[in-house]
């Protein structure tokens, strides 16, 4: 049997945004991942479905798996013939263990390749406003670990303007207490604790003293010691929304394009997906109405997952859009008209403040005409179905595909939410299901306090007034009723508030 390949690759801090195009790429096509604890989970969602990903807990001061059975980990994987990625945070080659690894897998006789990542003791720095050299104050830096600090040369490193020490944390009194004798105790410290993810903080002090929340877990952090902390802003781009936490809400993989755009405002986003797209619990409806779509003279389609799930039934059925020639298409949203056209249609109609309820008022004369309306299985869209009912249409509601709340909320969101700065929904049905996640959790009066100050976004009127209804409030809503019009709302909101 052929024997596979491991690539040594560093995922850098932060997520996808810290990996480089390399990095994503040996993920896209990894058939196994081993993980280092620190990596972020987040990365999970750029591997194959197929692929498997196993997290080998390498984190000081944790419970971890020892490097002989790491290394021996990827040799039984890479002797089944399949490309493995060892995925370590940062750079490989900054405190990774690397040479111990590659040298098991030369003994071994398994290739390997080492691919380098943004090492975390210059991005995490970055990340929380910090230079790392400056012409005045710092015009060297030197990156140690604290794992050992008795075995350091401290008057030699003291003489250093900048220190940058990785897994310091349980070091830390020992590493002030040598510095000091070499160095003024009133010397800048910071610590970049959880450095690139939306938990991400910063503690500012001297030598002589940090001011840290009581019982707070340090670790993972950065620590940087020097005069270049008193250039520390407490934001680190001028972006609008640099360093606001944003949960969403939107369905499972479709957020993907929101949190981007948010993003690139300088956002900190966490998902917490209150939405699971299933199929209905028959396709015998959409399916009949699909056989004799000739009878058919508008299809109406007021959501993306419901252009998906009928072209996916079209198709199954061995039909393509020639099938579709006859008929005229009303849609409702950017998006929808979006996904439409990527299968090669044009909308015929499209209600200029993309919601249904308004469609009415722009379809022309539907009496006698026949319609076919793929909707979501627990219905909707009542208003309009009764208008066109009205007007002498004949319309065909039949099940596309189930929107239903998932059943569990990760760990770190649930932590999330306790610092978030804004809540998006995107629609009611986000907003209740949000609710009655949280409600299986805890109290609502707990989980109330935790959100308490955060500021809650909605998509529009419909989705605001669930908002307050469940939550009894709505400080942020998007005047046009898309997601680019919530992002924008909230990049205003922000804005004004910085302002003031």
């Amino acid at each position: 049997m052929t024997k596979g390949f491991v690539y040594l690759v560093g995922a850098g801090i932060g997520g996808e945004q810290g990996l480089t195009v390399k990095a994503r790429s040996l993920l896209e096509i990894a058939e196994v991942v081993i993980a280092d604890d620190l990596v972020d989970d987040r990365l999970r969602a750029l591997v194959s479905p197929q692929c498997e990903w196993i997290k080998t807990g390498k984190r000081g001061g944790k419970e971890s798996v020892p490097q002989s059975a790491i290394n021996q980990l990827m040799i039984d994987r890479a002797l089944t013939g399949k490309t493995i990625v060892r995925l370590k945070s940062g750079d490989p080659w900054v405190f990774g263990r690397v040479l111990q690894e590659i040298e098991a897998l030369k003994q071994a006789d398994i290739g390997w390749s080492v691919v380098p990542g943004l090492p975390s003791p210059i991005v995490a720095p970055m990340l929380a406003g910090i230079p790392l050299t400056e012409t005045d104050r710092s015009s060297c830096f030197v990156v140690l670990t604290g794992h050992e600090p008795e075995h350091l040369p401290w008057r030699s490193l003291a003489e250093i303007p900048t220190l940058v020490i990785l897994m310091g944390t349980r070091s830390l009194s020992i590493v002030c207490d040598r510095l000091k004798e070499y160095r003024s105790g009133s010397t800048p410290l910071a610590i970049i604790h959880q450095a690139g993810r939306w938990a991400q903080q910063v503690w500012t002090g001297t030598l002589d003293h940090v001011d840290l929340p009581f019982g707070v877990d340090l670790s993972p952090a950065v620590i940087v010691i020097g005069e270049v902390v008193r250039h520390r802003s407490w934001l680190s781009s001028s972006l609008p929304l640099s360093g606001c936490r944003i949960l969403v809400t939107r369905s499972i993989g479709q957020s993907a394009s929101f949190v981007d755009e948010l993003q690139k405002q300088g956002a900190i986003t966490i998902e917490m997906p209150t939405l699971a797209i299933v199929p209905p619990s028959s396709y015998a409806d959409l399916d009949r109405a699909i056989q004799n779509i000739d009878r058919y003279d508008w299809l109406i389609l007021t959501s993306a997952n419901g252009v998906e799930a009928f072209f996916r039934r079209l198709f199954l059925q061995g039909k393509d859009c020639r099938a579709l020639h006859h008929l005229q298409i009303a849609v409702v949203g950017q998006k929808t008209k979006e996904v439409l056209q990527t299968y090669g249609i044009v909308a015929d109609l499209v209600p200029p403040d993309f919601i249904a309820d308004s469609l009415i008022q722009v379809f022309p004369d539907v009496t006698g005409k026949s319609i076919l309306f793929p909707r979501v299985e627990s219905g909707g869209r009542e208003v309009l179905v009764e208008q066109l009912t009205n007007k002498g249409a004949q319309v065909d509601c039949v099940a596309a595909y189930q929107s239903v709340c998932p059943d569990r909320i990760d760990e770190e969101v649930l932590e999330a939410l306790k610092t978030i700065d804004v809540i998006t929904f995107a629609s009611s049905k986000t907003v209740l299901h949000f609710v009655q996640m949280l409600d299986q959790i805890t109290d609502r009066s707990v989980w109330s306090d935790w959100i308490k100050g955060a500021k809650i976004a909605s998509i529009g009127t419909q989705t605001s007034i669930v908002c307050r209804e469940a939550l009894g409030r709505v400080e942020i809503e998007a005047k046009e009723f898309t997601l680019q019009g919530l992002k924008e709302a909230i990049v205003k909101y922000m804005l004004t508030k910085l302002s003031k």
